[in-house]
């Protein structure tokens, strides 16, 4: 499998991605009692996020523990680490940082294909839509509606660990752009999502007074995927003296 994921991130976070679905080694009892009655499909997307997680985990020398999710369903990370894991059709992947690297990290992947109808005016505000438009014409090939849904969730998830409470779809205004130079197969770029809420303290630690989050794209393979990254220096530099249907898995 030509890794993706992998391409949109620096060294400093690990990546497990895979293809279809891994069955070894066994989930740890927690986590089985989490999904044994779930149907098949939701259990194997819970069981191969949890792998690539502990393939991630490995890369960066921690041994295999339970991920268990905390009050708002994301995964509970190990002390020290931040990390995110998201699934579509066929693919699974998990990105772990230590925290001396990354205060923030939220990934999402999804089929490069168009966004179901309705989906487009639910989760866009007006100004989103017009850039939408322009984007469409400018790279027809790219799905930008299931694109930008894609920026959003990984948006929240990176958002949601310093929060505590939910961020509506909404609640940030994406700009996205593309990288007319970028090297490799695909099209990729990067987008930029002001948060149109007043800000959690630790939020504001992580963002820094702008409010906002940065993050890359890229489209392949008839796959989406998006990362936000939010390096553990910048919440360093704020906090020196003087200056739905959206389920984690």
């Amino acid at each position: 499998m030509r890794p993706l994921m992998r391409r949109l991130l620096p060294e400093t976070v690990a990546v497990g991605e895979v293809r279809g679905d891994l069955t070894e080694p066994p989930l740890f009892p927690a986590e089985e009692a989490l999904v044994q009655k779930s149907m098949d499909k939701r259990r194997r997307e819970f069981a191969t996020g949890r792998r690539c997680a502990r393939r991630a985990l490995a890369e960066l020398g921690h041994p295999p523990v339970p991920l268990l999710p905390d009050p708002r369903g994301a995964p509970g990370w190990p002390a020290g680490f931040v990390g995110a894991i998201s699934h579509c059709p066929g693919y699974r992947v998990a990105a772990v940082a230590r925290t001396a690297d990354m205060a923030a990290l939220g990934i999402d992947a999804e089929p490069a294909e168009p966004s179901p109808d309705g989906v487009l005016e639910a989760v866009t505000l007006p100004a989103e839509r017009a850039d939408l438009a322009r984007l469409a014409w400018e790279q027809p090939a790219v799905p930008w509606g299931r694109l930008l849904f894609s920026a959003k969730e990984s948006v929240y998830k990176a958002w949601s660990p310093h929060a505590g409470r939910m961020l509506g779809f909404k609640e940030a205004w994406l700009r996205l752009a593309v990288e007319p130079d970028a090297a490799g197969p695909g099209v990729r770029g990067t987008f930029t999502a002001r948060l149109l809420v007043p800000l959690p303290p630790a939020v504001a630690a992580v963002t820094g007074p702008a409010g906002e989050f940065t993050g890359r794209w890229l489209v392949d393979d008839g796959l989406v995927v998006t990362a936000v990254l939010a390096p553990a220096s910048t919440t360093a530099a704020v906090t020196s003296p003087g200056p739905s249907d959206r389920t984690h898995v």
